[in-house]
């Protein structure tokens, strides 16, 4: 990690070697290596190392993968604003992994360099009053573990009950993925990381 790293307040949270690690491959199990080829519904080119740590314990791996893809990539909030609400939730759980997975997908999505940026910077940068919705609810998430009433209401004004609970389910499933990604000390593979390093250059913190 770079010491001029974007980080949030207190920096990333490392360990300083995993605790888990992916099996090798022939110890994955052929379902999960052959599910393994569908890496890109899930936006990725190759699978991140989440998945395979995860399914070292199988029996929670498969209801957790199917339950996931009702989020993402089968979720109903566009893609844009879901990848504003994980990138926020990573930042906000100071998870370098979730950061820069999303990071990757958001930018595939059509997120800006500059939009990246006002993500790390929080609700008061938004560009209008649906982003800032989106932002703060993740901040009140973090903070408090509930959409304050002004977060909601504003929210509802945007979005129907449905995806209002999609948008708070979304933030507590990847505050759920972050606590594991941090606790696990997975590091981030290095295709992810150099997408991470070629953000820090183009934002000129390099």
């Amino acid at each position: 990690m770079s010491i001029r790293e974007l980080q949030p307040e207190g920096g990333w949270i490392q360990l300083a070697e995993p605790r888990l690690r992916p099996p090798p491959p022939p110890q994955r199990g052929l379902l999960f290596r052959a599910v393994s080829g569908g890496a890109r519904m899930f936006g990725r080119k190759q699978l991140p190392d989440l998945f395979p740590v995860f399914h070292i314990n199988r029996r929670l791996f498969w209801p957790w993968l199917f339950f996931a893809s009702r989020l993402m990539p089968g979720g109903r909030l566009k893609a844009q604003e879901r990848e504003k609400v994980i990138l926020r939730t990573g930042w906000n759980c100071r998870c370098r992994y979730e950061w820069g997975q999303h990071l990757e997908i958001g930018l595939g999505a059509g997120l800006s360099d500059d939009d990246i940026l006002r993500i790390s910077r929080g609700p008061s940068q938004a560009l209008d009053e649906r982003e800032r919705a989106l932002l703060q609810a993740c901040d009140d998430m973090a903070r408090e573990q509930v959409i304050s009433a002004a977060t909601w209401a504003t929210l509802a004004g945007h979005y129907r009950e449905p995806l209002l609970i999609e948008i708070t389910i979304l933030i507590g499933h990847y505050q759920m993925v972050a606590g594991f990604l941090n606790s696990s000390g997975i590091a981030l593979e290095p295709a992810i990381e150099q997408v991470v390093q070629d953000f820090h250059r183009r934002i000129g913190m390099s």
